[in-house]
């Protein structure tokens, strides 16, 4: 892993599918004019080639080259909670 790579953490909201994991990112900041507090989410398409990641796992994701059309991160290792 080099430096300059991003990494998100998130929690993997789906494993239906075979051997990809979609993990929901959440991020907080200020409102630009408000200053209140404002909540976003965006979904990453990560490969899960063992499934060994289940609904509700914290992950961290680094970003990768693409594999496919949808999936441009892979998932690094899983949280501890």
């Amino acid at each position: 892993m080099s430096n300059n790579q991003q990494m998100k953490k998130g929690v993997v909201v789906s494993d239906k599918m075979d051997k990809t994991v979609v993990v929901k990112v959440t991020r907080t900041f200020p409102h630009p004019k408000y200053r209140k507090v404002v909540t976003r989410f965006k979904k990453y398409y990560a490969p899960d080639e063992k499934n060994q990641f289940k609904t509700g796992d914290m992950v961290t994701l680094v970003e990768a080259r693409p594999m496919s059309k949808m999936k441009r991160w892979r998932v690094n290792y899983k949280e501890n909670v």
